[in-house]
């Protein structure tokens, strides 16, 4: 049994309890999440990468699935001490990288991406094929989304019959803002209907059955639904348990399957709690991670200024918002604001597009001689205190040292604390 089977069959029949899943291409972010996992005694720890993240053509991190693999193991490595188990997955995998493709040259793509995923060893995929291609209409007919998930469920489950491995297990429904995230604010959010819920598994259902993919339902494992969580640049949609009441019961009569909860990023403890007591007990995030990376790293960028002689600061942020304006290609369809709030909000939006400008070269050496700086002359307590609160009872328990790798990581296991409580 797949361990996120065996998961849910806990969630099920004992407790509830849940997993986080974890969407960062960011090697400070990945580090954190398996020192975090091993500090908990967690049996494995869940990585996802997006279709746009990583594919067959290396997606905008520049990583084909095989990549992905080897620079999360790297990272494992390097890291050194007993590692828990890698779960990896898939997320939106669908034609989405290509749909300015005729449909047919596009779902050719993803099932390629697919049978890619599968063969480096990812083992959870998300099948998300709601977007319209450059020949089909909008919004495309869901007979249609349905038809081709099921393509590319055939598709993986042919390469893992060539593979052999775990046999991958499925995640449905499409419920969800596109890759990357909503390009405007939020204006209303509506939690998905009970009917419309029951509607998108039976239909996958009665589609996988009747493509002779019998054995791979019973490994499908939740679908993705709208709950009525979301962020949009500057505000935070919370969970209102009343208003998804209904859409929980839907989910808790059927063995094997749970819900997914995209977006819940900036949720709090006691929201995601809430989120996998209902039911929701797949809980993604990674904005909000690589946000609290950004946060931590303008915070050593402070602690230089007030500790590092002039001449020899790096000056992260200004390097950065200037490599921001330099190249605007990841931000600006997203941000509209000009002048001081643009600046703002290509800063600290909590869509967070800086996350994509991180793996800049001019950006990184910056970062490199950041830490090379505070390295070589490790701030005093009060300055840590000051601009890194978070990651102060670490250092207090003597958990971390002063280095800016720790003190970071420290800050991020902040974050995903509150998803441990939740799903713990």
């Amino acid at each position: 049994m797949h361990p996120l089977q065996a998961l849910i069959a806990r969630h099920q029949q004992v407790a509830p309890c849940g997993v986080t899943s974890l969407c960062s291409a960011h090697p400070l972010v990945i580090e954190a999440a398996l020192r975090h996992a091993r500090r908990h005694a967690l049996p494995f720890v869940l990585f996802e990468a997006t279709c746009n993240q990583v594919n067959q053509d290396g997606g905008y991190t520049g990583m084909t699935p095989a990549d992905f693999v080897r620079f999360v193991q790297d990272i494992a490595d390097q890291a050194g001490g007993s590692q828990p188990a890698i779960l990896l997955g898939g997320d939106h995998l669908g034609p989405n990288p290509w749909t300015a493709l005729a449909a047919e040259a596009a779902m050719a793509k993803a099932e390629a991406m697919v049978t890619a995923y599968v063969e480096a060893g990812f083992s959870k995929l998300h099948l998300d094929c709601s977007m319209a291609c450059a020949d089909d209409p909008t919004p495309l007919p869901e007979a249609e989304i349905v038809r081709r998930a099921v393509r590319l469920a055939r598709a993986a489950e042919a390469a893992h019959a060539r593979t052999g491995g775990p046999a991958p297990v499925y995640v449905i429904g499409t419920e969800v803002p596109v890759p990357g995230g909503a390009t405007e604010a939020i204006d209303g959010l509506a939690v998905t209907t009970p009917a419309a819920a029951l509607a998108t598994i039976d239909a996958h259902r009665e589609a996988f059955l009747a493509a002779g993919l019998g054995a791979a339902w019973q490994r499908v494992i939740a679908s993705v639904v709208q709950p009525g969580v979301e962020f949009d640049h500057h505000h935070v949609i919370d969970y209102a348990p009343a208003k998804a009441r209904a859409l929980s019961e839907v989910i808790a009569g059927m063995p094997g399957m749970v819900f997914e909860a995209h977006s819940t990023d900036y949720q709090t403890r006691d929201k995601l709690a809430a989120l996998v007591r209902d039911h929701f007990a797949i809980l993604k995030v990674g904005p909000g991670l690589t946000f609290a990376l950004r946060e931590a790293l303008w915070a050593l960028d402070a602690i230089e200024r007030d500790w590092i002689a002039p001449g020899r600061r790096a000056h992260l942020r200004e390097v950065a918002l200037a490599r921001l304006h330099a190249e605007p290609k990841h931000w600006q369809r997203y941000y509209h604001a000009q002048g001081a709030q643009l600046d703002v909000d290509l800063q600290y939006s909590l869509s967070d597009r800086i996350r994509y400008y991180w793996p800049d070269a001019i950006i990184e050496s910056a970062r490199q001689r950041l830490f090379d700086n505070l390295r070589n002359n490790p701030p005093p307590l009060p300055l840590i205190s000051q601009y890194l609160p978070h990651a102060l009872p670490a250092l207090r328990a003597g958990r971390i040292d002063t280095t800016p790798e720790a003190l970071v990581m420290a800050h991020l296991e902040a974050v995903l604390d509150d998803y441990h409580h939740a799903c713990h």
